[in-house]
Order: C-alpha cells, then structure tokens, then sequence
C-alpha cells in the first residue's frame, strides 16, 4: 500500500459537519465527506474552499454538485442497489458482517450473493469504491501496529489437531504481534481464535478449543458454526487485537468472527497482495494446499528482491508436509541461496519454533 501524506478528515454525520463549520473551519482540502445529506447547506458549502475535498454518496439540493466539481472538490454519487457502504471510513467488525441471527440474511451473503451479478457497470465500480475504501481504511489501521502473518488451509475442522496447533501458534505470537490472517475459516480461524486469547492462560484456549469441536465446520450450517463461536468470543471482555483480511471471492467460504478487524475485498488479487505486505515481522506458513503454495512464493518473489533491511522471515510449519507431501521447501532453498533471504528462511517442525523464530515466543 502506499503511504500518503496529509491530514484527512472523516465526516459522516450533519452534526459533526455543522461543529466543524461553527468552529471556523473554511479550507475543506482532505476532508472526506460520506453519505450526509447536504440538500439544506447549500450556503454553507458555498462559503467554503472545496478544492481537495471529496464527498462521497452524499445527497444536495439541485446544481450544486456541479458547483462543487467546478469548484476543485470530487463528488462521488451514491450508487443505488449495493449491500455495501463503498465509501466506508473503517474496517469492518464481525458484529458488521454478521449483523443477523440467521447467515443467509446477513450483510456478508448478501454481498456474496450481490458480487456474484455480471454485467452492470455501476456494479463493478462499486467493488472498486469499495476495496479502495477498505484499503485506506486498513493503511489507517496498521499504523504503529506490528504484524506477524499466519497462512494455512481453510480444510482444517475444529476438533482437529492442525486446526490446535494454528489455535496455539496464534496465541503465542499474538503476545507481542498483530495475528493477520486470511480471515476465513480453518487454519486461519484457528490462528484468529489463539491472537484474540493471547492475554489470557492457556487453559482457556483450550477450553475455547473443546467447545468449538461440537460444530466441527461451516458446512451444512454457518449459522451453527457462527453461533458456537460467538459463545466463545461473548465471554471475552478485552481480547488482543487480531486482523483478518478475507475476500467475496470466495464467499461461500465464510469469514471467521474471532478476528477483531476485517478487511473484507471483492477483488482477491488486492486482497492476497496487501494481506503479504503488511506482514512486516513476517509470515508463518502452516500446512496448506494450492492457494497455502502460492502465498509462499508470492511472499518469496517479494523477499527475492528485497534487500537485507527489507527482508522478513519465512517459517515453514511442517517438515513432511513441505519437503516430501508438497516439496516447496528443496525450491524455496534454491531461490534463496546467495540472496539477503538466505538467513531468513526456515522450516521447523513445531509451532513453538516458529513463534520463536519470528518473536513471539
């Protein structure tokens, strides 16, 4: 992501536009303006400077949009028929996605379920406001934050082994990290699960681990499944901070609710590619199939050309699994040689090494 310079100011209700106004506020270059219905401070907005201002899905009394384009500021319309807000100013919460009892009438399959229309323009261009959005919103959010990056499977049930080990390697980094993970269910869960108990005893983890098992997966029943871990986050008053970024592009996978921050996109390519980058104490790899693989050498490209001070470490979870199941690791060695990653890259064979390895444990 790039870094931008700059003072911006978020303004989303007419109350907090009229106590800027009274305080003297008259230069509104930066100020991003989302979904106020403006149509009453037509004088107002014509006593101000607009130039750098955007306002974005807010509604105005006949010509003055026009006015406000001619004048230097940028006016985005809202766009009718779209579950989503595109022009959010944060991440989203789980409560946001979840937002009904029942999966299917939430805002998370409703956007699922919106995504999967074709062919209106109007459609694409919000998921493009809206990852954009996101995208800011998230630059905002990983700021004085240190993140440690978590990839696995999305197959691993609760109840199973590899799905506890995810659980514990979160709960270990997440003592002095940011947990980042792809946000959905499976390994990434897991990890989301351990980052949020991170301040509390083990014990409770795998008390958390125990209840869990009962709904094993998402299938047949994300209601069941969102349900048993809403128990579980229900008795945690002050859980660490833990991020997940899932996509709708792969909706029918659901999004975990054990992250305390989401950065849901529609367009899974930003999406891989940003969950990568702010990683900046490193990633651990779990066990994973084809799109676990392809995170591994989209992060090695990255470190490849990186020089020493930009390089982060690459851990490796799992020694059968990664030389001999999916030989990934004889290649990532062979790439490395020679290069400032060389010493960065690792493979182990417990979660404690690697939480060791990349200072969480």
């Amino acid at each position: 992501m790039k870094r931008t310079r700059g003072r911006i100011v978020h303004v989303e209700s007419l109350g907090d536009l009229d106590r800027r106004l009274a305080a003297g506020a008259r230069r509104l270059s930066g100020w991003r303006v989302r979904a106020v219905d403006l149509t009453g401070h037509t004088a107002e907005l014509r006593r101000c400077r607009v130039a750098g201002a955007s306002f974005l899905g807010c509604t105005f009394a006949p010509g003055v949009a026009d006015d406000l384009s001619a004048a230097g500021a940028l006016v985005l319309p809202a766009i009718p028929d779209v579950p989503v807000d595109v022009h959010r100013a944060a991440l989203y919460s789980p409560g946001d996605l979840y937002d009904t009892e029942l999966y299917d009438g939430s805002l998370d399959a409703r956007a699922y379920a919106w995504a999967q229309r074709t062919g209106a323009t109007e459609h694409e261009l919000a998921k493009t406001l809206h990852d954009h959005a996101v995208d800011q919103a998230l630059q905002a959010w990983v700021q004085g934050r240190q993140l440690v990056g978590v990839m696995g499977g999305h197959a691993a049930l609760r109840g199973e082994r590899g799905y506890a080990e995810a659980a514990r390697l979160g709960h270990l980094l997440g003592a002095r990290h940011v947990v980042a993970t792809g946000g959905g269910p499976g390994a990434m869960e897991a990890a989301n699960l351990g980052a949020r108990l991170a301040g509390r005893p083990a014990r409770e983890l795998e008390a958390a681990l125990a209840e869990l098992a009962q709904v094993p997966s998402y299938r047949p029943s994300v209601t069941a499944w969102a349900a048993a871990a809403r128990t579980v986050t229900d008795r945690v008053a002050d859980p660490r901070e833990t991020l997940g970024i899932p996509t709708w592009h792969y909706g029918h996978e659901p999004p975990n609710l054990f992250a305390t921050a989401v950065a849901k996109y529609f367009r899974n390519s930003v999406r891989e590619a940003i969950l990568l980058e702010i990683c900046d104490r490193g990633i651990v790899f779990l066990p994973g199939a084809a799109g676990t693989v392809q995170e591994v050498f989209q992060d090695a490209c990255e470190n490849y050309y990186a020089d020493e001070s930009s390089t982060a470490p690459m851990v490796l979870v799992g020694e059968e699994h990664w030389t001999r199941t999916l030989p990934v690791w004889p290649l990532l060695q062979a790439l490395a040689r020679g290069r400032a990653m060389e010493s960065h890259v690792h493979l182990v064979d417990t979660v404690e090494e690697a939480a060791a390895l990349v200072g969480g444990g």
